[in-house]
């Protein structure tokens, strides 16, 4: 078999151009940290990477929603936290003290309806406290003021979301205190759908219900007192100013006050199960927290295996490559060996 000089140098330029290119691979790999820089280079590599870094991606967004929730309803726990203590206050303290025998003048009454004036402010500022420009108790409608206190004819009327909580449509307000605003923290959420194929509302197995309605929490609707003559509120608030009216009044009706005390008592209850219940769901949002920041971890790591390269073996690989490149070089040098015509004369 003839080798001619020219299918040696065009084996030596083609096997040169090959170490090249391996050469300016490794250094690419180094500089970028990563194993591919292009589809092309590694279709079932990039493929992968691609599903995990769009799974990593929702799961950041889950992660952010999350800790927008925990702030959300750390704002609603201290807000009913607050309202218990103020209720709590009032019954065993102002409450229990107007019954006194010894505090029975028409003058002590009417210091401590003051502060049961005072600690209805308090209450109705604790129902419309806000987070992040959202109020904690307004439902599906966080940007307006859920409550209203106004005075008609004499009467003190609380309105939630323009709704008179103890003489408004009583089909409103039950509609109104099962008002949810649902977020999605990667249950899978579900849209129940009709016969007809139309979305109709959340499965509520498969979101995050953040609504925690004020009427729920302070009360709504109204009682009949046990003479069966009158209509208690069952608003906290409402009672506050009832209460209030009361103690003011002349002679003391220590039978009504007692009655009303009660009501107020059993509306301090619901806060604590309310209060219960926060914390119940906090502790969720606590452990979804976890959840979702384990799988960001997992996630990462697969990216990384996928993507990223080991420094150390690429460095080994690119000094291999500039090696095996040098080599050829110094090769190149010594492509023309002596040929027969060198030694004719």
């Amino acid at each position: 078999m003839r080798i001619t000089t020219s299918a040696i140098l065009r084996n030596y330029k083609s096997n040169l151009g090959t170490s090249l290119k391996n050469l300016d691979t490794a250094r690419t790999r180094v500089m970028t940290q990563r194993r591919f820089n292009s589809t092309a280079e590694d279709p079932s590599s990039a493929l992968r990477a691609a599903v995990l870094e769009r799974k990593y991606a929702k799961n950041e967004d889950y992660l952010s929603l999350v800790k927008d929730a925990q702030s959300f309803q750390d704002s609603q726990e201290d807000a009913a936290m607050q309202i218990e203590t103020i209720a709590k206050n009032l019954s065993k303290r102002y409450g229990l003290e107007a019954l006194n025998g010894t505090n029975g003048s028409l003058e002590t009454r009417e210091t401590y309806a003051d502060a049961w004036r005072g600690a209805q402010e308090s209450l109705l500022l604790s129902l419309n406290a806000s987070y992040g420009g959202k109020y904690v108790f307004a439902g599906s409608d966080a940007k307006n003021v859920p409550f209203k206190l106004e005075e008609v004819n004499g009467k003190q009327v609380l309105t939630y979301r323009g709704v008179d909580v103890s003489n408004g449509d009583p089909a409103k307000l039950e509609e109104l205190s099962k008002d949810s605003s649902y977020i999605d923290l990667g249950f899978g959420l579900t849209v129940n759908s009709d016969t007809n194929g139309i979305n109709t509302n959340i499965d509520s197995s498969s979101a995050f219900n953040t609504s925690l309605p004020g009427i729920n929490l302070a009360g709504y609707g109204t009682s009949t007192s046990q003479d069966g003559t009158t209509q208690i509120p069952n608003n906290m608030v409402l009672l506050c100013g009832e209460i209030a009216d009361v103690l003011e009044s002349e002679p003391f009706d220590r039978e009504k006050y007692t009655e009303l005390l009660n009501k107020f008592d059993e509306g301090r209850g619901t806060v604590l199960e309310k209060v219960t219940l926060l914390g119940t769901q906090t502790e969720f949002l606590t452990t979804t927290k976890d959840r979702l920041e384990t799988n960001s971890i997992s996630l990462a790591t697969q990216i990384d295996n996928v993507v990223n390269i080991d420094m150390a073996e690429a460095i080994m690989d690119f000094s291999w490559a500039q090696y095996a490149y040098n080599s050829a070089l110094k090769v190149g040098n010594n492509i023309l060996t002596p040929s027969f015509i060198d030694f004719m004369k």
